[in-house]
């Protein structure tokens, strides 16, 4: 499944609760973010100018918004196929001051134009909603393409299939109860995570697609239930 149709779950209802739905499916959102911005602040260099690829930006725009704030030279391409989740996202970076230092795309990363490239990238949330290997492998290849030799990557998303892990799905159904959730509720929420994504089958299938995208030094860094993140750089051409 490419990109595109993968974005299309993602319409104007599922955006509309995005920002507050996401941080119950993730526990930790916020600091994984946090993370993340110090990850590669500490990875480019605190206080230099970079330019950070945010593919599938929509949303919250977390990413920007957060690593924004830490460092005040950078600029940002933001990118997004779906359109509601991308408004989102342009409201979320012109509150926070940020619409002057980033350029926002709809569409897909593969759409930039050629020759632009990036100190840096982030692929947060992404690469569970998208079907099959070759997909996962296609986005990675992309971004790889666009990044300078040595430059950090972000990736973040679930891995592991749900049902690979009953007691995490069930401590999962748990979270939802704690924020309130009825018992027909928390079906209904499980049931559309679970819609259309795949996560990859392991943290070790998440290194492969890393290392054949030609990304090296894998670092886990946050890991909450089913989600993991980790840094990478690109490998210097030989």
């Amino acid at each position: 499944m490419p990109a595109t149709a993968s974005a299309a779950k993602f319409d104007h209802s599922r955006a509309n609760e995005y920002a507050q739905q996401s941080r119950i499916a993730l526990a930790g959102y916020d600091a994984c973010h946090e993370l993340a911005a110090c990850m590669l602040a500490a990875a480019i260099g605190s206080g230099t100018r970079a330019h950070v690829l945010v593919a599938g930006a929509g949303g919250t725009a977390q990413e920007i918004v957060t690593a924004g704030r830490l460092e005040p030279l950078w600029q940002f391409t933001a990118v997004d196929p779906s359109e509601p989740m991308l408004a989102l996202a342009t409201s979320s970076i012109a509150a926070a001051g940020l619409a002057q230092r980033t350029t926002i795309v709809q569409g897909t990363v593969d759409a930039l134009p050629q020759g632009t490239t990036f100190d840096a990238a982030t692929l947060i949330g992404v690469l569970h909603h998208l079907t099959g290997d070759a997909a996962k492998a296609a986005i990675l290849d992309t971004i790889a393409a666009r990044l300078t030799p040595g430059a950090p990557l972000i990736l973040a998303c679930n891995r592991r299939p749900y049902a690979s892990e009953p007691l995490l799905l069930a401590a999962w159904a748990e979270r939802w109860r704690m924020q309130g959730a009825a018992p027909d509720e928390v079906t209904a929420k499980l049931g559309k995570i679970r819609q259309g994504a795949e996560p990859p089958a392991s943290d070790d299938a998440v290194l492969q697609l890393l290392a054949d995208a030609g990304f090296e030094q894998p670092l886990m860094f946050f890991s909450s239930l089913f989600w993991g993140a980790w840094i990478a750089f690109r490998r210097p051409a030989l």
